[in-house]
């Protein structure tokens, strides 16, 4: 006798959704990365998310340019350069130029997992492994800018205007509150654009227009950024001399009626000299 068969569809695990997505879970114990909730979760483009996935899944020393992001997904220059610049703004990404002990400049990108976190300083080759640091659990609000590698010149040696523009922020926006060391930092990008001719309120408009609703980084950071990848208006034409030579009209000789310049009409030089071509000399009448 044949086995009983039965169409009912069978029982659901107690605790199962029945709709969304059911996850089937895998232990990893090998080539996997963690990545925050709040940057996989990200609202906006998939592009950026996904770019900072595989920076984060990258061992430190790959090329995160440009050209090797292209090499690596489908999307073009455009779509990649404004996935980094938005990680950047949101304080994922920083660019340094920093010196080395030979004295070459050379600059070095840090990927946060948690914006607003400092790289840890390079182990010593010679020495002791340095044992691994405890992420942070909430990374402080007010937590000081990273040092730069070089040390930033005095407020008091800054350009006067470009520090009042730079001061005058927290006007427009009062979130934008500088430190004097940031704005010694920031003033000499202020100062390349207003030896452009970009004039101090033009300036404050393009450091003060779209903001992020929340800052995920340091405001002079942000500043940096837009002080950095803003391209400089091209230089104004320049002035047409004013103090052009006058050019006299053409006149004809009452003597010889030959073509001379003059303001008004009368006689050549030669004939009023006396002299009318080589070797003639004409009677004054």
């Amino acid at each position: 006798m044949a086995d009983p068969q039965s169409n009912a569809r069978l029982r659901a695990d107690a605790g199962t959704p029945t709709s969304g997505v059911i996850h089937v879970r895998t232990r990893l114990t090998a080539d996997f990365t963690v990545i925050s909730n709040v940057l996989a979760q990200r609202r906006g483009s998939a592009v950026t998310v996904g770019v900072a996935a595989y920076i984060l899944s990258l061992p430190d020393g790959a090329p995160v340019s440009i050209a090797a992001l292209c090499e690596h997904f489908t999307e073009g220059e455009i779509l990649i350069s404004r996935a980094l610049r938005e990680l950047e703004a949101a304080g994922y990404l920083e660019r340094r130029r920093e010196r080395l002990s030979t004295g070459q400049i050379r600059t070095r990108t840090y990927f946060y997992d948690v914006p607003g976190g400092a790289p840890d300083p390079e182990p010593d080759p010679d020495g002791p492994p340095r044992p691994p640091q405890p992420p942070e659990p909430h990374p402080p609000r007010c937590r000081p800018a990273p040092a730069e590698a070089e040390e930033p010149a005095p407020l008091a040696d800054a350009d006067p205007q470009a520090v009042a523009v730079l001061t005058a922020l927290r006007r427009i926006d009062p979130r934008l509150i500088l430190s004097g060391q940031e704005a010694a930092r920031l003033a000499p990008a202020v100062a390349q654009w207003l030896a452009a001719g970009v004039e101090a309120p033009r300036i404050t408009e393009l450091l003060t227009t779209s903001l992020p609703d929340r800052f995920r980084a340091r405001p002079a950071n942000i500043l940096a950024f837009r002080l950095r990848e803003t391209p400089l208006p091209a230089p104004p034409p320049l002035p047409l001399p004013t103090n052009r030579p006058v050019v006299l009209p053409f006149q004809t000789c009452d003597g010889c009626e030959r073509a001379f310049r003059a303001p008004q009409p009368g006689r050549c030089r030669d004939c009023r000299t006396g002299v009318s071509g080589p070797g003639v000399v004409v009677r004054a009448s």
